[in-house]
């Protein structure tokens, strides 16, 4: 019987993970199953290699095999993904981009989600520094139409929704500046489509303007607003670019990829 020669090293395990990461990305590139000759060729493996590794993937069910010498990914993946995407945390992911975004601008950062007909504010970076009289608490709550990321989350709305929304509210304002006729409304929430980004121009309380961007998870649906908050003569254009980057990095923990049309 032939001995294995102590001398020549083991087959790394680092190795087998490659090929089988490579194998896994051949498989997410097509929608319908692949042939085993073809997996091999895009892989660049051997036949027998490929098989082997395919079939242990089989096993615990990261691969199905739909017919003899076809294969796809298999259902245990997305039960894993799954369980990763409900552990991701919005808030949880923006706390650090918003740390450093209230560094770069040393004006209160926030974060909120809407419920219902408002929005909430569910996490914040703030400090003394920045000059404000006032900043909205943890929990506290506005109008849609008030606020500039109220009205991220308009702009996603149908026409019918947001004729909903002006009905039930009466669009009711809170200063001279705040938007309360639809048709003011709807050409706001336009220019919000059309430039991916809304403002808050002293609408919700005199003194205090604001600019959003938003959040989308994996699923490409908004589920946030990030604003910046500054008193009137304070907020800067410059800060934009930056708010825009943040916003995309918590949306890209998420799990989200940038569509085409946005």
């Amino acid at each position: 019987m032939t001995k294995k020669n102590p001398d020549l090293p083991a087959t790394p395990a680092v190795q087998v993970i490659e090929r089988i990461f490579t194998l896994i990305d051949v498989l997410a590139s097509r929608e319908e199953a692949i042939t085993l000759k073809e997996i091999s060729e895009k892989a660049g493996l051997h036949p027998s290699t490929t098989h082997r590794i395919l079939n242990d993937l089989a096993t615990g069910r990261f691969v199905d095999r739909t017919q003899p010498g076809s294969y796809r990914l298999g259902m245990r993946l997305l039960e894993l993904g799954n369980l990763v995407k409900g552990r991701l945390n919005v808030r949880d992911a923006a706390v650090v981009p918003m740390r450093e975004l209230h560094k770069l601008t040393q004006q209160p950062v926030s974060l909120s989600v809407r419920q219902g007909d408002e929005i909430v504010y569910v996490e914040r970076a703030y400090s003394e520094r920045s000059g404000m009289q006032v900043v909205r608490a943890i929990g506290g709550r506005a109008p849609l139409h008030l606020t500039s990321v109220g009205k991220l989350f308009l702009s996603v709305d149908d026409p019918q929704r947001i004729r909903s929304y002006a009905a039930r509210t009466g669009l009711q304002g809170h200063t001279k500046n705040s938007i309360t006729q639809l048709e003011d409304l709807e050409r706001e929430l336009s220019k919000v489509r059309q430039y991916g980004q809304a403002s808050d121009n002293e609408e919700l309380e005199l003194g205090v303007r604001c600019m959003a961007a938003g959040i989308y998870d994996d699923q490409d649906k908004l589920v946030a607003g990030l604003s910046i908050s500054a008193p009137s003569e304070r907020l800067e254009d410059s800060w934009l670019p930056k708010l825009k980057e943040a916003a995309r990095q918590i949306s890209e923990t998420l799990g989200h990829k940038p569509s085409t049309s946005r």
